[in-house]
């Protein structure tokens, strides 16, 4: 089986500002979301994704992420494989905050 090429940036990739054309899905758990996401988010956790894909655009580019990259990889991967723009964020949330980046 061919190795699947996951696309991926890192945070310092990710316009500040977050452009409001790009779709932010969190694929973390609800108490995970809870605790603090990125603002203007989509919740959809990971264990939910195949019955709830339909809920992410197809139209537009989609930023995956979790906790540490994991989780997001493997949704970007399906999302990817159902003809979505989807790229995996990098180190996660984790990432994010140690970059200084806001979480409501």
């Amino acid at each position: 089986m061919d190795e699947i090429s996951i696309p991926t940036v890192e945070v310092a990739g990710v316009p500040d500002p977050v452009p409001a054309e790009l779709v932010v899905l969190d694929v973390r758990e609800d108490d995970e979301w809870a605790s603090g996401h990125i603002d203007g988010a989509v919740h959809i956790p990971l264990g939910d994704l195949a019955v709830r894909a339909d809920e992410v655009p197809a139209d537009r580019q989609v930023l995956v992420y979790c906790h540490a990259g994991g989780r997001s990889a493997r949704a970007t991967a399906f999302l990817q494989q159902r003809g979505v723009d989807a790229v995996n964020l990098a180190g996660g949330v984790i990432a994010w905050h140690q970059a200084g980046r806001r979480l409501v």
